[in-house]
């Protein structure tokens, strides 16, 4: 009698294993390369945004005429925040199904300030080809403590470009031909990493959570109900 009751334990035990979901790559799924989600794009959104800033604020000192669109650190500070988001995110402890309200909230913050600097940075990348294509057709002369550009010296009425602060125009075009491209390439980067950033929040939360969870109790009362 002992061993007919251990043997209908075990063909439960059997049918319940087979009828409940599996966990294991559920449980894995909010890690990416060994690492908790998102590890890896908040540090390389800290660097770029870092970087950014930092050749902005450079930039900036060469000319205080200098318009903000051409000195992107707004672009580099508004990537490091969406990081610092990243980095909060790690903290919250991780629940499947968006059970907490705070997980949920985090994980929508950084999906739309990763959408904003996205934005933020094609329009720096933008402003600094504009500006970089102007340069190489200017003809620059050193006014006083100024430097002014023109794009056709032969056009009267054409627009000068005005550098104030600035003792050599020599100097001014080379460093601002070695900034931009810099700064073309960094927030192309950036770019790119906040754009993966969104596509992993949006795949992780529609695509891992919920395919392949919501069937799993369906499949198994109708295997239960086959079997009766």
């Amino acid at each position: 009698a002992g061993g007919t009751q251990r043997a209908a334990m075990k063909k439960q035990k059997q049918r319940q294993s087979k009828g409940e979901p599996k966990a294991g790559p559920e449980e894995e799924s909010h890690t990416c390369c060994g690492c908790r989600f998102p590890l890896l794009f908040a540090f390389l959104q800290l660097a770029l945004g870092t970087s950014v800033t930092a050749l902005g604020f450079l930039m900036a000192s060469i000319s205080s005429s200098l318009p903000v669109r051409d000195t992107p650190y707004w672009a580099g500070i508004l990537v490091c925040v969406v990081s610092l988001v990243g980095f909060v995110m790690l903290c919250i402890s991780y629940q499947p199904d968006e059970k907490t309200c705070l997980q949920f909230t985090a994980k929508l913050m950084y999906f739309l300030l990763s959408a904003l600097a996205l934005i933020a940075c094609v329009l720096a990348v933008a402003f600094a080809a504009h500006h970089y294509v102007q340069m190489n057709r200017f003809t620059c002369d050193t006014v006083l403590e100024s430097c002014h550009c023109k794009l056709d010296t032969e056009d009267p009425l054409g627009r000068t470009f005005i550098y104030q602060d600035v003792v050599d125009c020599g100097s001014l075009t080379s460093m601002l031909n070695l900034y931009l491209p810099l700064q073309m390439g960094l927030n192309l980067v950036a770019a790119l990493v906040c754009l993966l950033a969104c596509f992993v929040v949006w795949k992780h939360r529609y695509q891992v959570f919920y395919v392949g969870v919501r069937f799993h109790p369906l499949t198994a009362t109708e295997g239960q109900q086959q079997k009766v």
